[in-house]
C-alpha cells in the first residue's frame, strides 16, 4: 500500500494545451502581489501537491500537508507566458526525471480553474445585472465551459457516480462492474475524481469503452480546493475540474449530469444525496425527469435499508420516491440508467433546454451559498420540523458537510482537535435517525480509510 513518496524531486514545468496560452494580465494574476499572492499561492501549492500525490492511500489533508511541508510551487514569468518550479515534489510523480503526462495535465487543469475562480472573485452579480442565484449558476457554467466538458454534438449520456472513498474490496469491485456495463452502453462517467467508488466506475467504463472501440469516452472528475488535498484525482480522470467550493461543485454535478448512481459511502455521499433530494423536492422541479439509482452488492443491503429509513424519517415518503434501489445487478443498473438518460435527453430537446447543462433546474440560494462549518455554525443548524422538506434537506446536507470537514479537511481537523467535536441538536424524530446513520457509518468504517483509527468529530446532543 502506497502512502507517501519519501524521495523528492525538483523540476521546472511549462503549460500544456489544457491551460492554453496566457495573456500578460493572466500571468500577473497568478504571480499576484502581497497578501493576494500569498492566498492564491497557497491554493496552488495545496492542489499541486495533491495532484503530484496521486495514488497515495491517505484521506487526511492535514497529514499530507505536514508530510510535504517543504514542497513548493513557484511561478516564473517569461516573455511568452509562465513556468512553474516544483521544489521537493513527490518522486513517484516522475518517470526518468519527467513528470507523468496525466499528472501534468491535471496540474494545469487546476491552475486553469483557479484562474477562472480568481476572475469570478473580481466580479459580482450586481456587475452582471442578475440576482445572486443566477450569477452563481452562470459561474458554474463558465468554469465547466472553460474546462471544455461541453460538446453540442455529443448526445452521449453522462452518468454521475457518487460513493465513498472508504469502501471494501467487494463494493469496489461492484462499482467497476457497474461502470463496465455503462461503458458497454456508451455512457460517459463523472465522479468526485478520488479513489474508491469515484475510481471504480471510471476504471470499469474504460474496459467497456475499449470493447466497443469507443475512443471518445469521457471520465470527468469534479473536486474543490479543500477536498482535493485529501482525495487526489485518480489517474483515469480525463477531464479534471476544480470548482471554487463544495456548493459549486455539487451544482456542477447536478447541472451537467443526465443520470445519477449512488454507491455505498459515508458522510460525503450522504451530503451529495441530501443536496440532490433537497433540489428535487422543490415544487418547481417535481416535473423534471431526474433518474437516481442507489446500488451496491448484496452485502450492502443493510446499508441501503438504513439510508432509506433515514430519508423516510427525516424528509418523508415523497423523497423516497425520487430514487430506486437496485442491489447486486450491474446489468439492470446500466440498462435503467441508459433508458433514463435517453428520456432525459428527449425531454431537454422537447423543452428547449441545453443537452449538456440543465438550466431549467431550480436551485435555491441556500443550496448555493458556501457553508463554512465551525462549532458555532454547526450547533446553529436548523434540524427541526418547522420548515419545508427541501429546506430541511439543505440543513441536513450542511451537517454532513461539516462532518466531512472534521474528518478530512485540514481546517476542520484542527478545529476539532482544539475545540472538541462538533455538536448537533434538533427534533428527536430527526436527530435520532441522524445519530443512527452516523453510528452505522462509523461501525462500517465509512468515515475514514479502514487502516486508520477514527475518532468521531461530531456529537449528537439530545
Amino acid at each position: 500500500m502506497k502512502i507517501f513518496s519519501e524521495n523528492r524531486v525538483n523540476a521546472t514545468i511549462s503549460p500544456d494545451k489544457v491551460l492554453g496560452i496566457l495573456s500578460q494580465h493572466e500571468v500577473e494574476k497568478i504571480l499576484g502581489s502581497g497578501d493576494e499572492q500569498g492566498e492564491l499561492h497557497e491554493l496552488f501549492r495545496r492542489s499541486a501537491l495533491a495532484i503530484l500525490n496521486t495514488g497515495a492511500d491517505i484521506d487526511d489533508s492535514k497529514k499530507v500537508l505536514e508530510h510535504y511541508s517543504d514542497f513548493n510551487i513557484i511561478p516564473r514569468q517569461q516573455d511568452w507566458g509562465i513556468q512553474f518550479d516544483l521544489l521537493n515534489a513527490p518522486a513517484d510523480a516522475f518517470v526518468d526525471g519527467k513528470l507523468i503526462n496525466g499528472i501534468r495535465e491535471h496540474m494545469f487543469s487546476a491552475i486553469r480553474d483557479f484562474l477562472s475562480a480568481y476572475e469570478i472573485r473580481e466580479s459580482s452579480h450586481s456587475d452582471q445585472g442578475v440576482d445572486e442565484s443566477s450569477w452563481i449558476t452562470n459561474t458554474v457554467f463558465h468554469i465547466l465551459r472553460r474546462a471544455k466538458i461541453f460538446d453540442r454534438s455529443d448526445y452521449t449520456g453522462l452518468a454521475v457516480c457518487w460513493g465513498g472513498h472508504s469502501i471494501n474490496e467487494e463494493e469496489y469491485g461492484y462499482t467497476k462492474e457497474v461502470g463496465y456495463q455503462m461503458g458497454l452502453r456508451g455512457l460517459n462517467i463523472c465522479t468526485g475524481c478520488g479513489p474508491g467508488a469515484m475510481k471504480g466506475p471510471m476504471k470499469g467504463a474504460t474496459f467497456g469503452h475499449a470493447k466497443q472501440r469507443n475512443r471518445s469516452g469521457h471520465y470527468i472528475g469534479m473536486t474543490e480546493p479543500e477536498i482535493i488535498v485529501a482525495e487526489p484525482p485518480n489517474p483515469i480522470v480525463s477531464n479534471l475540474v476544480v470548482l471554487p467550493d463544495i456548493e459549486k461543485r455539487l451544482e456542477a454535478f447536478v447541472r451537467s449530469g443526465h443520470a445519477f448512481v449512488l454507491f455505498p459511502g459515508g458522510p460525503g455521499s450522504a451530503e451529495e444525496l441530501l443536496y440532490l433530494l433537497g433540489i428535487l423536492l422543490h415544487p418547481e422541479n417535481r416535473h423534471i425527469p431526474f433518474p437516481l439509482i442507489m446500488t451496491g452488492p448484496e452485502s450492502s443491503h443493510q446499508y441501503f435499508i438504513e439510508l432509506n429509513d433515514f430519508i423516510g424519517k427525516s424528509l418523508g415518503y415523497e423523497a423516497q420516491q425520487r430514487y430506486k434501489i437496485i442491489l447486486d445487478d450491474p446489468v439492470a443498473v446500466a440498462q435503467e440508467i441508459n433508458r433514463a438518460t435517453e428520456k432525459v435527453i428527449q425531454y431537454r430537446k422537447g423543452s428547449g433546454d441545453a443537452l449538456f447543462f440543465n438550466w431549467q433546474l431550480h436551485i435555491e440560494l441556500m443550496f448555493q451559498q458556501p457553508f463554512h462549518p465551525t462549532h458555532k455554525s454547526m450547533a446553529a443548524l436548523n434540524l427541526h420540523r418547522d420548515q419545508d422538506a427541501h429546506h430541511l434537506a439543505a440543513n441536513l446536507r450542511r451537517a454532513f458537510s461539516g462532518i466531512v470537514a472534521g474528518n478530512v479537511r485540514e481546517e476542520g481537523i484542527r478545529a476539532v482537535e482544539e475545540n472538541g467535536p462538533y455538536q448537533l441538536s434538533g427534533d428527536p424524530e430527526i436527530i435520532k435517525p441522524l445519530e443512527v446513520v452516523l453510528r452505522n457509518f462509523v461501525d462500517q468504517h465509512r468515515m475514514r480509510l479502514p487502516t486508520t483509527t477514527y475518532t468521531p468529530c461530531f456529537e449528537i446532543v439530545q
